[in-house]
């Protein structure tokens, strides 16, 4: 718009300079033909020009005048609907920043609002529901779906699988930011901190009321759980390793204890799809009142029905048969029982409201896993008396702990972040005592690979819901 008035008052500018010139021309001597000619010339240019530019030389430049003119040479409507599109363009932007989607701030790349201010009414998404499955007394899970008693019973517990909920959404967003964003080359004290920087942040963190459930695992290739970097610990991610991610998150004690299996090396994809059908057919089978054994045999008969080739040599896929799933309990990862992955087992039901981990461990080794490597992670023993203790470090390290973990898992990096410095002597004193134990990482055997998959239910009055599930897995 600058541009057509700036060209409108230089045209009428030159339209008064000609018309001066012309007199000064008329007032002067004409000599000879040539100059009358001349004159005769620049007299019919001038009436050309002044007669296109009459009515915008007798208007004044000012902001009227301007519009006048521009309507007169015909481009006024051009620059109205100009003007108009981009106002509201602007409008638009404005009111998309400001306020998108009535109010409601959308989460940004990377995430960095919390999924508390993304859902103010405070109802969050609701995880896949899904039938229980015919019992053999020939009862059907669908009957709950209607039964009006389950279904008031379900409503009366809504808030605790509402805080759930909230885990599990803050879950689905954090590891949806870290697939994308993790690279090989990267060191694992990277990835890690960077997982647990959007997690705290997308879960709120407020002491015990919300935030981290357990150290951030990232195994790599033989090595199927409980490895965390400590401090100095400078392992890089390789483009031919397989890591297993396992993060929770947790409000109020609500834990979301959920992992998946990252690969960059497409070799490794048929062993990441026998622990992911395996783990699905796990949460298929759970359900109130059914034996955990027969959830056990259901994966491990989906598991070792793959085989896989890996660098010109075929596996049979194993389930790890040391290594469950398990039930899950307000600030308690492992609430007393187990789900396994294969034949056996105890016969203990699942029982209405109870949540649950399904998660499967499958490996190209022996199948069996022991303790290795250095320990990174340590958690409080939940039933664990009073016990007197007479090191001042150690009644220090464990106020620290009461404080910041209470029973929930942590790692050596944690407790470098809650300023603690010279602990180990301390550390050493409370699992001694059985006060804190220790969990080191549980490798097979060196060369073979292990994957991972895991979800957290629960078992609802009305229906099975995995409350962590979302469109990755």
């Amino acid at each position: 718009m600058a541009a057509v008035v700036d060209e409108v008052g230089k045209s009428v500018k030159k339209v008064v300079n000609e018309e001066v010139l012309d007199d000064e021309i008329e007032d002067g001597d004409v000599e000879d033909g040539a100059a009358e000619a001349s004159k005769k010339k620049k007299r019919k240019k001038k009436k050309k020009k002044a007669g296109a530019g009459e009515a915008a030389a007798d208007v004044p430049i000012d902001g009227n005048g301007i519009a006048e003119q521009l309507e007169q040479c015909g481009l006024n409507e051009e620059v109205a609907k100009k003007k108009k599109k981009k106002k509201n363009k602007n409008k638009a932007a404005a009111a998309t920043e400001e306020a998108p989607k009535n109010g409601i701030p959308q989460q940004t790349t990377p995430p960095s609002i919390p999924v508390s201010q993304l859902y103010p009414d405070g109802n969050f998404p609701v995880g896949q529901e899904m039938e229980y499955p015919t019992l053999k007394d020939g009862r059907t899970g669908k009957d709950r779906f209607t039964n009006e008693e389950k279904k008031a019973i379900d409503r009366l517990h809504n808030d605790m699988y509402n805080e759930a909920r909230q885990a599990a959404e803050a879950h689905r967003q954090v590891r949806k930011h870290m697939m994308g964003w993790i690279k090989p080359g990267m060191t694992m004290i990277e990835i890690v901190e960077e997982l647990e920087k959007y997690s705290r942040l997308l879960i709120g963190e407020d002491g015990l009321k919300a935030g981290l459930a357990f150290p951030t695992g990232c195994s790599r290739n033989h090595c199927a759980a409980h490895y965390t970097p400590n401090n100095g610990d400078k392992t890089v991610l390789e483009f031919d390793d397989i890591t297993k991610i396992d993060f929770g998150t947790h409000i109020n004690g609500r834990i979301i204890d959920c992992a998946f299996t990252l690969a960059y090396n497409n070799k490794y994809d048929k062993l990441i799809e026998a622990v992911r059908d395996a783990t699905n057919t796990g949460i298929k089978a759970a359900g109130i009142d059914v034996p955990l054994c027969e959830v056990g045999a259901a994966i491990q008969e989906v598991m070792e029905s793959y085989e896989v080739e890996i660098d010109g040599k075929t596996y049979q896929v194993k389930s790890i048969r040391n290594l469950n799933g398990h039930s899950i309990d307000s600030y308690r990862i492992h609430a007393g029982k187990t789900v396994p992955i294969v034949r056996g087992g105890e016969g203990t039901l699942m029982e209405e409201n109870e949540f649950y981990a399904i998660e499967t461990f499958g490996s190209t080794g022996k199948g069996m896993v022991h303790d290795d490597m250095d320990v990174s992670h340590y958690m409080k023993n939940f039933e664990a008396s009073y016990i007197p203790l007479r090191l001042a470090s150690s009644k220090s390290l464990l106020n620290t702990i009461n404080k910041n973990f209470g029973t929930l898992a942590f790692c050596k990096r944690w407790l470098d972040r809650a300023g603690c410095t010279k602990y180990q002597m301390a550390l050493k004193d409370l699992c001694d005592k059985g006060i804190v134990e220790a969990y080191p990482p549980l490798c097979d055997i060196k060369g073979s690979y292990t994957a991972q998959f895991e979800h957290t239910i629960v078992l609802r009055p009305t229906c099975k819901e995995v409350i962590s599930r979302g469109d990755d897995y």
